[in-house]
């Protein structure tokens, strides 16, 4: 058995093991209805960017976020409209998990006028103040002093609002990610890191850069408490975010969640991702969290096979009119290309 064998089989035997401990977690069918909802949003407008970036309507590189979409709902369903969330170059489900709308953001990365950043910024650097989204971001790690900043932000203003830093198992591997947690938690300031451990950095195996089996192990390092969870399970999400959100709003300091998980495509739109093997393929979509979800809903009597069906139809045509509108948004007018590029004097 090769280390790839070794670490997919590691990796499948925790999540057997700890499947279920969140199942009986008190929560009510419609959210529950919404979980699901929330990661089909997800799922499909990120289908939809795929297919239009073949058709070459979104520009530049575009990273989805299919496969991924328990992590996101799970955690930012525990959040309010005013935390701060600090994403990364997958952040497209960041951004709708924290309420964005499907047609500004598809405008966004159209480049069209009427999406977030007047198609200014594209799919790596959406951002939203009313949302709380601080930007994702290109940068590999980039985005973890950026949280600390918000952080402190809502600690010196006492306001009991929280910073999510979702990042990659690569991330973890660089000075941001240890600098970041250290000052956190020394001055317990109220952020969760989120590293979301899809098993590969761009083409870089996790067994070639780091020997430990969790990631959240490293928050001991720093006195803070280390949390790894199954990230396809939005229950399992939900339930350990809940609580690190809790202690973060009761200033009790940063938490380092770790969700393992896998993206179904290629580190980007158009990489066919050969470098993974058939078999942990094939084992991880068997575990697409939409269908573990769905199945699981359907085994409680609370939704039939036909209300997913008819739900999964209704998110489809909500995106196919999200698409319609930044299709048909006009671009920014040459004229105002230097608008928001230096600051105006009162």
């Amino acid at each position: 058995m090769d280390d790839t064998s070794k670490i997919t089989n590691r990796f499948l035997v925790w999540i057997t093991k700890t499947k279920g401990v969140y199942v009986n977690m008190n929560i009510a069918a419609n959210d529950k209805k919404k979980f699901l909802r929330q990661m089909m949003l997800l799922r499909h407008c990120e289908l939809t960017t795929q297919d239009m970036f073949f058709q070459c309507r979104v520009p530049g590189f575009c990273h989805i976020y299919v496969g991924e979409e328990a992590s996101a709902v799970g955690v930012c369903e525990n959040l309010r409209k005013d935390d701060y969330i600090v994403s990364t170059h997958r952040g497209h489900g960041h951004c709708l998990a924290k309420g964005a709308d499907p047609r500004l953001l598809l405008a966004e990365l159209y480049g069209k006028k009427t999406g977030y950043c007047q198609g200014r910024g594209g799919s790596m650097h959406i951002f939203s103040k009313e949302l709380g989204i601080m930007g994702t971001n290109g940068i590999v790690g980039g985005g973890l002093p950026l949280s600390i900043g918000c952080a402190m932000h809502a600690k010196l203003r006492k306001n009991d609002q929280i910073s999510v830093c979702f990042f990659g198992d690569g991330a973890s591997n660089q000075g941001t990610f240890h600098e970041s947690i250290n000052i956190a938690a020394v001055q317990k300031l109220p952020v969760i890191f989120v590293c979301e451990n899809n098993l590969y950095a761009t083409a870089t195996r996790i067994t070639e850069t780091t020997l430990i089996e969790n990631i959240a192990d490293r928050a001991v390092a720093y006195g803070i408490p280390g949390v790894t969870v199954d990230g396809n399970d939005v229950m399992a999400v939900y339930a350990v975010a809940k609580e690190a959100v809790q202690r973060a709003r009761n200033g009790n300091g940063p938490t380092l969640l770790e969700c393992k998980t896998y993206r179904h495509y290629g580190h980007y739109v158009g990489e066919n991702a050969n470098y993974r093997p058939k078999e942990e393929v094939k084992e991880w979509l068997e575990r697409d969290p939409i269908k573990l979800f769905s199945n699981l809903l359907i085994k409680d009597g609370a939704m039939t096979q036909s209300d997913v069906e008819q739900m999964e139809t209704d998110v489809k045509n909500q995106i196919a009119e999200a698409e319609k509108f930044a299709f048909e948004s006009p671009f920014p007018d040459a004229s105002e290309v230097l608008q928001h590029v230096f600051a105006e004097r009162d």
